[in-house]
């Protein structure tokens, strides 16, 4: 019996030793040795004594004929060992000539002494090759004989290749063997980024599950809020891949799916901005997302208008919810801080960030919202304190000024009644918007360029009623472009409800005009809520 299981695999290993030992007897250095055979071994002692016969030839032939030659060496051209010829003595030499210089001044030549050899070389050449492949045909039939057995031999050694790998893989990361539960639940105790270092950072205590099914992390720019992602993606699927997790105890569940949108997606041959390569993403993590699964989404609704963008993660966080996943977000949108705190089984989270340094710690306090400590950070780097006071101003408005702490202190939180992201009110120009169009009005509809009638002029909202063909809708000024004025249409003192009212309804209101009746002027329910809007 073995104390290791590993050594059980070495009962499944079988060496071939006559396999082996004809290898390395036959073949030497990637080529079959001379002595793999009797027969190839007196072939290249022949080929070899009909090389040296052929240089000797070629020698003799330069020596006998020294004022003939351009140089004093013999070289080789196409295969054929040739000596080089002044142009000028070609009729002097006897051979063949084989090729020439760039110049055409020398001609490199195959002595007629030395063609004898060269054909018997050849024919020898041929038979080496044969016996060449006699042999290699004759290992190959046993490697075939031996086929099931180094099939089975490769699948141990990949085994074992692949234990080995991630004994080292632990060792090298001074690895814990983590716990696996089907509880739904995940807890990191000292975690850190499998890629740093022990000492480089404060480890990660993370945990999710149970009550809590997400986790919305805050934190300023190079806070470690994507480090802390990252860490926990890396960690879960290590310990589901069977290795060791780079955490002093772990605790983790198994996960049908790890989905995540990290880093900016932005791809210009597919002409997608940020936003749209993250949206794009988050689509299709939602489609896949369910019960089963671990969800990571670094700066969720981030890349597009900071109003629009909180509203979109907030209806992300929802789905997340329903799916029944485990997630892990980062943001920097306080509304998402607020919905984690109302919404049941989300958390906040923040970063802890060291402002002397300004250097993250990435720990990570769970419970607790965090702020993005951009003016602290701006300030520090050397940004004048007006410049700053500019920002706060129109980030929260005067009075956070007066609140807001400059200098070496700076950076301390705002007041929690200006931390609200606002749109800034522009002063409009009521009169002239309300007097923009009259009853009566052709106008074009923008994008579609439909033509309508202005049924109900421009209200305070800047909405106004346009009568189209088979409806009528609300639609902003902004949208609309005037096409023939009213009174290039109609004459000063037109009844306007003959286009805009039913027969029936004018029959009423002239009743109604000329004595007191019982009979209801009826609008439809949509358009009732619109007119008092």
């Amino acid at each position: 019996m073995y104390e290791n299981p590993v050594a059980y695999y070495a009962e499944n290993l079988d060496g071939l030793e006559d396999l082996r030992g004809e290898i390395y007897r036959q073949i030497r250095g990637g080529a079959v040795d001379d002595y793999a055979s009797k027969e190839l071994g007196e072939i290249r002692k022949q080929v070899s004594r009909c090389e040296d016969q052929m240089k000797q030839k070629a020698e003799q032939t330069m020596r006998s004929h020294k004022e003939c030659m351009a140089d004093n060496y013999y070289t080789f051209r196409n295969g054929r060992l040739c000596i080089p010829v002044k142009k000028e003595y070609k009729l002097k030499v006897q051979g063949t000539v084989i090729d020439k210089s760039a110049t055409g001044n020398t001609l490199f030549m195959e002595p007629s002494g030395v063609s004898r050899y060269y054909e018997e070389m050849q024919l020898l050449k041929i038979s080496e090759e044969n016996e060449v492949y006699r042999i290699l045909y004759t290992l190959t039939a046993m490697v075939a004989e031996g086929g099931d057995i180094l099939e089975e031999n490769m699948a141990t050694i990949e085994k074992l290749d692949f234990i080995f790998s991630k004994g080292k893989l632990s060792a090298d990361l001074d690895g814990a063997e983590p716990s696996i539960n089907l509880d739904r639940r995940i807890v990191l105790k000292s975690a850190r980024h499998p890629l740093m270092e022990r000492g480089e950072n404060v480890p990660l205590q993370f945990e999710i599950g149970g009550d809590v099914h997400g986790i919305v992390v805050t934190g300023p720019n190079t806070g470690g809020k994507t480090v802390a992602l990252k860490t926990v993606m890396l960690n879960c699927l290590m310990a589901q891949c069977g290795l060791h997790v780079t955490c002093e105890e772990a605790d983790i569940c198994m996960n049908s799916a790890y989905l995540c949108d990290i880093g900016d997606g932005q791809n210009l041959t597919e002409n997608l901005s940020t936003f749209s390569a993250h949206i794009k993403n988050v689509l299709e993590v939602l489609q896949e997302a369910n019960g089963e699964s671990l969800v990571v989404l670094d700066e969720l609704g981030s890349g597009t208008d900071p109003v629009e963008g909180m509203g979109i993660a907030v209806a992300i966080l929802e789905e997340l919810k329903k799916s029944g996943c485990l997630f892990l977000v980062t943001t920097h949108y306080p509304e998402v801080n607020e919905y984690a705190k109302e919404a049941e089984h989300v958390v906040n989270a923040r970063m802890a960030f060291d402002r002397e340094t300004l250097r993250p710690t990435y720990q990570m306090i769970i419970g607790e919202a965090g702020e993005s400590c951009a003016f602290y950070i701006a300030g520090r780097l050397g940004m004048p304190e007006e410049m700053i006071r500019t920002a706060v101003r129109r980030a929260y408005g005067e009075e956070a000024v007066q609140d807001y702490k400059f200098g070496e202190k700076a950076g301390e939180a705002l007041p929690k009644r200006g931390r609200k992201i606002k749109r800034a009110k522009k002063e409009k120009d009521v009169s002239a918007l309300l007097d923009k169009y009259a009853l009566g009005d052709s106008v074009m509809v923008l994008p579609d360029k439909k033509i309508g009638i202005v049924c109900k002029t421009v209200n305070e909202k800047g909405v106004l009623q346009v009568q189209l063909p088979g409806k009528k809708i609300w639609i902003n000024h902004k949208r609309v472009r005037l096409h023939v004025a009213a009174a290039e249409l109609y004459p000063e003192d037109y009844d306007f409800s003959i286009i805009f009212d039913t027969v029936e309804n004018r029959k009423k209101r002239h009743a109604m005009e000329r004595k007191y009746t019982e009979e209801v002027i009826e609008y439809s329910r949509e358009e009732e809520c619109k007119c008092h809007k």
